[in-house]
């Protein structure tokens, strides 16, 4: 690698970097987490580098990516989840100190490249003391090349399109959550 340029398909990983911030702070700016919250993120590193998902896992992007966002969400005091591929049935990789936190069942398995996605691997390898737990409902969420997310968000999703629509050559949406609003016509609501 030289000049931030990656060997895979000329994936150039600084601009990869500066995508992958720009999304994660502009989704944290507009709808900002209490410290302890949980940021849940589903990442095709294959999708990134311009292959169909699940058919070209990248240790490199993988990681880069990884290492991006945990850096913001460590600075901002918020939990990171990475979700893993369909092999690990989208498992999460989580620090324990949040699984802890969040009373999350931890489950015995460790992310590979061909299982659990590059994403994950990294995030195994780069949290300070990281455990794998089976779901979790996360505060807002980031799908990085069309990873389905939702299934570990709580309700109510709401859909956050940012400013920067794809990382690399992978679709990104975002999402956040709000309280859901119960009652009837006479209900009223604080936000």
């Amino acid at each position: 690698m030289s000049d931030g340029i990656s060997t895979e398909k000329n994936i150039n990983l600084e601009k990869i970097i500066e995508d992958t911030k720009s999304v994660v702070n502009e989704l944290l700016d507009v709808k900002p987490l209490d410290e302890g919250s949980i940021l849940v993120v589903g990442c095709s590193s294959s999708e990134v580098g311009n292959h169909m998902i699940g058919s070209f896992s990248s240790e490199e992007i993988g990681k880069v990516i990884f290492e991006t966002i945990y850096k913001i969400t460590k600075e901002r005091k918020i939990y990171l989840a990475t979700q893993c591929c369909e092999h690990l049935n989208r498992a999460l990789i989580v620090e324990k100190a949040c699984a802890k936190e969040h009373r999350l069942t931890i489950v015995n398995v460790m992310p590979q490249l061909k299982a659990g996605g590059s994403f994950s691997t990294a995030a195994f390898i780069g949290f300070e003391n990281a455990v794998a737990v089976e779901n979790i409902q996360a505060d807002a969420g980031i799908d990085i090349g069309d990873t389905l997310i939702g299934m570990h968000l709580k309700p109510v999703a709401v859909p956050y399109r940012t400013t920067c629509e794809t990382i690399g050559n992978a679709h990104v949406v975002c999402a956040y959550t709000r309280y859901k609003y119960i009652g009837g016509e006479r209900a009223v609501y604080q936000l």
